[in-house]
């Protein structure tokens, strides 16, 4: 039954079928083949698995995010930083890093961070002297980040498979992403270094010029605080969040900056209905792929060679983390989420495993696959926005892919990385 499933599932795909095709056709012929259960139940656990409350914060955020994107505030955020590091050795990458870090805590999107923060700083860094490939390389990756830093997509579509707190995993997901933004910023320090005699350093901000771009970051800034600093002392939850980060956004960009006006928040607003509703409808069917083969303990089946049941906590992980950076290297990392993790849960709970842990590193793994040649959406993002090709896009990506890997490797032997903020804020 499983090799016949995937058979189908297969086939579709080959066919250029989009992925909701195959889980919803593979669900409904495992019913009506090899199983008594009612078709009609298919559709109960669609709408099953878009009921969960905290799935309203998914189109909020990413409203957000998309007005913040055709606005201002990426600007500003990069300005700030670059005020104070960008003049040292090394600055201007690490202004990337830092600068990817600070839009991911406003977006929670790796692709609206490529965009927003390539288009500037690739400029600059070429500029100074640096090599092309190292830059995409760099912008693609940093952004990275983004999808550890809450508001995270992954992060809200984790917990509710897993049923776990979104407020705990968005804590969560911030001594990771801190830890990889300085692996990265020390990655470009070491290059720039090694590299110095083709690269220029950029004029020292005065302190006029910084304090002018400390007053132009202040709202920007407030997108973190809002989310970030309100999870964090209780006083909103994430979907409250995601509703005033999208009202702070209007206020920000369309009345104070008069960057945009109402068509453009319009545009933004179909671009977001458009957005979730291909993420709902992947979330719906993925919630019925799944119950159908937890019903039919496939999980099971598939797991039973490896013997986890019996294994340590670390090696759990590492086969949880090698199982979705394959996947995500070939199928978006939204749909490897849907059917993986069902699959693993069962595991997951015996052992006993933190699920917040579980969660940040399943996002991480999500994060490196968008990323990860050869169908990570953020090497096509770079494609369309740098026009350059595939191939140059990528060669630079190997010293980042080891850093990332170094990070899976940190959360499975040192959990507090990820646990000690959760702690510290929820219990």
């Amino acid at each position: 039954m499983t090799f016949a499933l995937a058979a189908v599932m297969i086939l579709l795909l080959l066919l250029s079928f989009p992925m909701v095709v195959p889980l919803a056709i593979g669900a409904l012929i495992g019913m009506l083949h090899f199983s008594s259960v009612d078709p009609q139940v298919l559709i109960q656990q669609v709408v099953t698995g878009i009921s969960p409350n905290a799935l309203i914060a998914v189109p909020m955020f990413i409203l957000a995010a998309d007005i913040m994107t055709r606005g201002h505030t990426a600007q500003h955020l990069l300005g700030l930083i670059q005020s104070f590091v960008g003049h040292l050795r090394g600055g201007l990458p690490i202004t990337t890093c830092i600068s990817c870090t600070l839009f991911g805590s406003v977006s929670g999107s790796t692709q609206a961070t490529v965009v927003s923060v390539g288009q500037i700083m690739r400029p600059k860094l070429l500029q100074a002297g640096y090599k092309d490939s190292f830059v995409m390389s760099l912008i693609i990756n940093a952004s990275d980040i983004a999808f550890l830093i809450p508001p995270s997509i992954g992060l809200i579509l984790y917990g509710t498979l897993a049923n776990a707190s979104v407020g705990e995993l968005f804590i969560a997901g911030i001594g990771p992403g801190i830890v990889l933004a300085l692996l990265f910023s020390a990655y470009s320090y070491v290059y720039s270094v090694r590299n110095q005699e083709a690269i220029a350093l950029v004029d020292k901000a005065s302190t006029a010029e910084r304090i002018a771009a400390i007053k132009q970051a202040l709202l920007p800034l407030g997108f973190p605080a809002l989310i970030i600093g309100g999870i964090y002392s209780g006083a909103v939850t994430p979907t409250e969040a995601a509703s005033f980060s999208v009202l702070y956004a209007i206020v920000i960009e369309c009345v104070i900056y008069r960057k945009l006006g109402l068509k453009d928040v319009m545009d933004a607003a179909l671009a977001t209905g458009l957005i979730t509703g291909v993420v709902f409808i992947l979330v719906g069917v993925g919630q019925a792929f799944s119950w159908y083969i937890s019903f039919e303990q496939i999980p099971q089946e598939l797991l039973a060679p490896l013997d986890l049941e019996n294994a340590s906590q670390e090696y759990i992980l590492f086969v949880i983390a090698l199982a979705f950076f394959i996947g995500c290297m070939f199928v978006d990392s939204l749909v490897v989420l849907l059917i993986l993790t069902p699959i693993f849960m069962p595991i997951i709970d015996a052992a006993g495993l933190d699920p917040v842990l579980v969660g940040v590193m399943i996002t991480l793994q999500m994060a490196i696959g968008s990323a990860t040649p050869p169908f990570g959406c953020d090497i096509f993002t770079a494609i369309a926005i740098f026009n350059r090709p595939y191939l140059e896009v990528i060669r630079g990506s190997v010293p980042f892919f080891l850093l990332l890997f170094l990070m899976s490797a940190l959360l499975i032997f040192f959990p507090g990385i990820a646990l000690l903020l959760r702690d510290l804020a929820f219990n």
